[in-house]
């Protein structure tokens, strides 16, 4: 994981048995899903994952169950992001000692950094549980409420985390995401700044992104990836063509009236891979609603096209 990350990173949900608690063995068929349909890594435990609705001993049994079920051409990057920097700090330690590929931490989000110095200590000191790992500060302020910028963080975090590798980037602002690509370390390279925004890739492109995660990855993972073909072979009308088919498909997730992890982990069964229902306080879309995504999936093709939603 030291070389950058090119290609499509999924972000896994949890799995869950109907009463809420982990269903550890979806997880082999899961990563082997992933895998088949050109996934290079799986981001796990982050906000899709409902990382921040698991307890910390259930991380690192979800963690523990990546890491031996991933095929090795899948790396398994650990979300160790905590509300508790101690929290953090012992789930990056296990990280390590399972043998994950990476580890990324949000800022804590309920007593938050007040400015960039903050945050680098913060970052430094969960980065430092697990030295031999590359570490990414995973940049989410619609959800963390930190809005400090990324560029500023990077150049102060570049010579104080020793094992930086980069950032995800999971927000609009494409100014301050290109402004990341021109900080430089001590050594003279440059950071990996990961985008995670699905519906913005082509943009994210423009901005020097070669590196995504996401949600959608888990279930229309060949249709991104062909948007990054026809990026990456200049075929801007191809690449926009595509990306308004995997807007659309989002689109139809978000249309249901329940939060998008819901809505999108919903899709899972439809694709072969149960994972459940969410915990709370993320609301479980009414049987009525699914019914509606599936039937918005259907009138749009991703059943039947050469994209199709289907477990390889």
């Amino acid at each position: 994981m030291q070389q950058p990350i090119r290609g499509l990173v999924a972000a896994p949900f949890t799995p869950f048995h109907p009463d809420g608690s982990l269903n550890l063995d979806v997880i082999p068929a899961y990563a082997r899903h992933l895998a088949d349909t050109g996934v290079v890594a799986a981001f796990i435990c982050g906000t899709t994952g409902e990382g921040a609705s698991l307890t910390t001993a259930e991380r690192k049994l979800v963690a523990e169950k990546w890491l031996e079920s991933a095929p090795k051409e899948l790396s398994v990057i650990i979300h160790v992001g905590h509300a508790c920097t101690e929290d953090s700090r012992d789930l990056a330690y296990h990280a390590q000692h399972i043998g994950g590929a990476a580890v990324a931490a949000m800022a804590p989000y309920f007593f938050k950094p007040r400015n960039t110095g903050e945050l680098v200590s913060i970052c430094s000191h969960i980065a430092a549980a697990a030295p031999a790992l590359p570490f990414y500060y995973y940049h989410i302020p619609s959800m963390t409420g930190v809005s400090l910028s990324v560029t500023a963080f990077c150049r102060e975090a570049a010579s104080a985390i020793p094992n930086l590798a980069g950032v995800k980037f999971t927000f609009e602002d494409l100014v301050d995401y290109a402004g990341c690509f021109s900080v430089r370390t001590p050594a003279g390279g440059s950071l990996d700044i990961l985008f995670g925004r699905d519906e913005l890739m082509p943009a994210a492109w423009d901005a020097g992104a070669r590196g995504f995660i996401g949600s959608s990855y888990n279930f229309a993972a060949p249709l991104f990836g062909s948007v990054l073909e026809a990026l990456a072979s200049g075929d801007s009308d191809r690449a926009m063509e595509l990306h308004g088919k995997a807007v659309r498909l989002i689109d139809a997730g978000l249309a249901i009236g329940v939060p998008g992890t819901a809505a999108f982990k919903a899709i899972m069964p439809m694709i072969g891979i149960d994972c459940g229902p969410v915990r709370p306080a993320l609301a479980q879309p009414a049987p009525e609603q699914i019914a509606r995504l599936r039937n918005a999936l259907e009138l749009n093709d991703f059943f039947t096209s050469k994209y199709e939603l289907a477990h390889s």
